[in-house]
């Protein structure tokens, strides 16, 4: 399936399925609060049903990106107490919206020095929050652009990073943009065969800045410095057939557009997660 990240203020049924609708998003990802503020949206249940079921009646995946603010790396035991609390509500909203999964960025160790120490404290603080999760909400880890002491950007961090993680219930999501930023050569045909198993979702971006900038710019697609010939060549891994795929650019109803018409003459993409 092929969809876009859409806004929400002002009404997941008035503002998010309506943006949808315009796409021609066949799945979305967004927002369940304030994605940089650790301040939860007030709970309303009607309107999370009325969503629910236009879901349902569209047969419509949803995924819910988890806040910026929240890092799994943090030295500070308060932001990383805070972290854990933000991104337990997040898997709590996403079901209650009946979306399939939720996103999470990897993190940052912060101090240089820390990436170990970090990576060994994740499965004791990831593990139980999946335990006390709904089943059908799936976690799915998105390294970032390799800016600062990221845990996981460049594909051989990221197998480390889901090595320490080691929980089956715990998927990726990678995103070309960062991928690109982090150094990673999008056209390499192997790039992406150790992580293939794991990878459930794509963000497909191309970027504003070159390979190897670490800085997290998205641009519409063909427009900016991966290009779609590159993008193409990373989607028709044989590993990547069935896993959906959304954009997060300034040009949703276009650069979905371009996506279909390359899934309609290359097969790069189709559904992984059902409504």
């Amino acid at each position: 399936m092929i969809g876009s990240h859409v806004a929400v203020g002002g009404g997941l049924v008035k503002v998010g399925l309506a943006e949808a609708d315009e796409v021609g998003a066949e799945i979305i990802q967004l927002f369940a609060g304030n994605p940089r503020s650790w301040a939860p949206r007030a709970a309303d249940p009607a309107a999370d049903e009325a969503f629910r079921a236009a879901c349902a009646e569209r047969a419509l995946p949803v995924v819910v990106h988890a806040p910026h603010l929240i890092n799994l790396g943090a030295p500070s035991e308060l932001v990383l107490s805070r972290s854990l609390a933000a991104l337990e509500l997040t898997l709590q909203r996403a079901s209650d919206l009946g979306a399939t999964a939720v996103v999470v960025h990897a993190g940052s160790s912060v101090t240089p020095g820390r990436r170990t120490t970090a990576l060994a404290a994740l499965p004791g603080l990831i593990s139980p929050l999946v335990d006390r999760a709904d089943p059908a909400v799936r976690l799915l880890i998105e390294p970032t652009a390799g800016a600062g002491e990221s845990m996981a950007s460049t594909i051989g961090s990221t197998i480390e990073y889901l090595g320490a993680v080691d929980d089956e219930r715990v998927g990726l999501c990678l995103d070309t943009c960062h991928l690109h930023a982090a150094g990673e050569d999008l056209a390499d045909p192997q790039l992406i065969d150790g992580l293939a198993s794991a990878i459930e979702l794509i963000h497909v971006n191309d970027s504003r800045d070159p390979r190897g900038s670490h800085r997290d710019r998205h641009e519409s697609l063909d427009v900016g410095t991966i290009g779609l010939p590159t993008l193409a060549a990373f989607l028709a891994h044989p590993a990547l057939v069935d896993v959906p795929v959304l954009v997060e650019t300034p040009t949703h109803v276009r650069d979905v557009a371009l996506l279909k018409n390359l899934r309609a003459t290359r097969k790069v993409a189709c559904s992984k997660y059902s409504a």
